[in-house]
């Protein structure tokens, strides 16, 4: 980016300064700023697997894989390939793709229960219009979201959210009005709300995995799915973490509970923008063209995004999901080893490859509970202390761990040396 157009020197200080010249911030999305850890951010020249490179050459062992999309790492040569492949093809044409196809018949064959998906650009397009959806095919108006979980930054779900919200500190967003939110309910994540038949959807992340990690109780999606049926409302998972990061068919399979919407994103994309809403063919039917229910996007379906899915998906058999678990598993008992040895208080919730990091005695159940242990300032210590020792955590304690099929014994040790030499400096 820098030469004859911007002398800017190469190096995260001066590209960070500049940046904050030309963009609100210095970033395009808040959590990288540091804004909640405090520093500099460090600019990414290339990603090699399990590793980034910035732009002053320090190699970083990575865990944010862009928060969730690079469950194979970064650059991957069959991905590599394949949006090589379709880019000499032409970029975005504003007709139907075979890929696109391709892309729906495997979400389907993958995920139970999905019948019919529609291809968006993000995981905000996604759940956003999965709740337009749900409200034009029950006539309803209300909404239920769960405290702490992020739905991306659509007004009637940007209220009491997870991720960047969180970390801003934030009740919500300024800009938001309140008829946005009106008919939006928010619960405590972990319990069931009671609902009556003005509820058209209760949105909830199966996993919640923008307030560090927080696993749903025994009974929780069970009690969700049984007291919407009771009133005639939908179920609407989002997915757009756990889908097809769990488990080839995400957290459907993975809990045994069915939801009425899905919404997806990250891994779906392969590194390229890309989300997804699905559903039954019945409800489905209530989408324009065939219903009344708009949704339209340009570079909805786009061939390079459909590209980098189809060969991201192609690499996510059974077994490399057993992969991903063991490594989680790995990294787990070896930080929390390393936690126990330098006597830190920290609980790592897993639940398959996903994890999280807190520094308190029991893991959270709910929003409350993490804002608590997230805002005792541990994070951003340890957070530098392993960024200087070479591993690159979210800069936020609401983000979660993502492993990726890149990591192997050799990070998972060099990760776990680090967490041991960085924790004693935490006592």
């Amino acid at each position: 980016m820098t030469g004859a157009t911007d002398p800017t020197p190469r190096t995260n200080a001066a590209l960070f300064a500049r940046a904050c010249e030309l963009i609100p911030g210095g970033v395009n999305s808040p959590v990288r700023s540091f804004r909640s850890v405090g520093g500099t951010p460090y600019f990414v020249e290339r990603g090699e697997g399990a590793w980034v490179v910035d732009v002053e050459g320090r190699r970083y062992i990575d865990y944010v894989q862009s928060y969730g999309p690079g469950i194979a790492g970064h650059a991957h040569p069959d991905v590599v390939a394949a949006v090589a492949a379709a880019a000499a093809r032409g970029t975005s044409y504003g007709a139907p793709t075979e890929n696109e196809v391709r892309m729906a018949a495997e979400m389907i064959e993958r995920v139970p229960g999905l019948e019919m998906v529609r291809l968006v650009s993000s995981g905000t397009e996604a759940t956003m219009s999965a709740i337009r959806l749900a409200r034009g095919h029950t006539g309803r108006n209300r909404i239920v979201k769960f405290a702490g979980c992020y739905h991306g930054h659509a007004d009637a779900l940007l209220v009491a959210g997870g991720s960047g919200v969180a970390q801003q500190g934030l009740a919500g967003s300024a800009g938001v009005t309140p008829g946005a939110v009106a008919d939006t309910v928010v619960a405590p994540y972990n319990q069931v709300p009671e609902l009556d038949e003005t509820v058209a959807v209760v949105c909830v992340e199966p996993v919640a995995a923008n307030m560090g990690l927080v696993a749903p109780e025994p009974g929780f999606l069970a009690g969700l799915r049984a007291a919407c049926d009771e009133v005639g409302a939908l179920l609407l998972f989002d997915e757009v973490i756990t889908g097809f990061r769990l488990c080839r068919g995400g957290a459907t399979e993975w809990f045994g509970v069915r939801p009425d919407l899905w919404c997806f994103g990250k891994v779906i994309g392969g590194g390229l923008p890309m989300g997804a809403f699905g559903a039954s063919r019945e409800i489905m039917s209530s989408l324009a063209p065939l219903g009344e229910v708009y949704q339209a996007g340009t570079l909805s379906g786009n061939p390079l995004a459909t590209a980098a899915g189809l060969a991201t998906l192609a690499l996510c058999d059974d077994d490399a999901y057993e992969q991903l678990t063991a490594t989680a598993t790995a990294l787990q008992e070896g930080m929390l080893a390393a936690f126990a040895d330098a006597g830190v208080a920290a609980v790592m919730p897993r639940v398959g490859p996903l994890l999280g990091l807190f520094f308190t005695d029991r893991a959270p159940r709910h929003f409350d509970e993490a804002k608590a242990a997230a805002d005792n300032g541990m994070y951003p210590r340890f957070f530098h202390l392993m960024l200087e020792r070479g591993v690159a955590l979210a800069p936020g304690a609401y983000e979660a761990i993502f492993v990726s099929l890149a990591h192997g014994p050799d990070e998972i040790d060099a990760t776990v040396a680090a967490c041991r030499s960085a924790a004693a400096e935490l006592v």
